[in-house]
C-alpha cells in the first residue's frame, strides 16, 4: 500500500487538485451525517461516490490531461484508503491544499 500511496500522491501533485478532494471529503462527511440524521437509508449505497465530482473535476481542471482519478487504473478500494489517507494527512498539516 506504501507504493501505491506514493503514487496516488504524485497523481495529486497540485495543490488544487488536493483542494477538491478535501472539499469532496467534508461534502462525503456530511453526507454520511446526513443520512444517519435523517435515516433514509436507501442513500447510504451513494455514500463512496459522494467524493467524485469534486475530485473528477478536480483532476480535469488542475492536473495534467493525462492524470486520470486513481480509481479508475488502481481500483476503487485501494483509491478510496489513499483519498482518506490524504485527508488526514492534510488535516495534520503534513499536505498543503494551498
Amino acid at each position: 500500500m506504501n507504493d501505491y500511496y506514493k503514487e496516488y500522491l504524485n497523481n495529486h501533485s497540485n495543490p488544487k487538485c488536493r483542494l477538491m478532494h478535501f472539499i469532496g471529503q467534508w461534502v462525503t462527511i456530511f453526507f454520511i451525517a446526513f443520512v444517519f440524521y435523517s435515516k433514509i437509508w436507501l442513500l447510504a449505497p451513494l455514500i463512496p461516490f459522494v467524493i467524485y465530482p469534486f475530485a473528477i473535476s478536480g483532476h480535469i481542471l488542475f492536473q495534467s490531461k493525462e492524470n486520470s482519478p486513481s480509481f479508475t487504473k488502481m481500483g476503487f478500494i485501494r483509491a478510496k484508503i489513499a483519498d482518506w489517507k490524504m485527508f488526514i494527512e492534510i488535516l495534520k498539516g503534513n499536505i498543503s491544499i494551498w
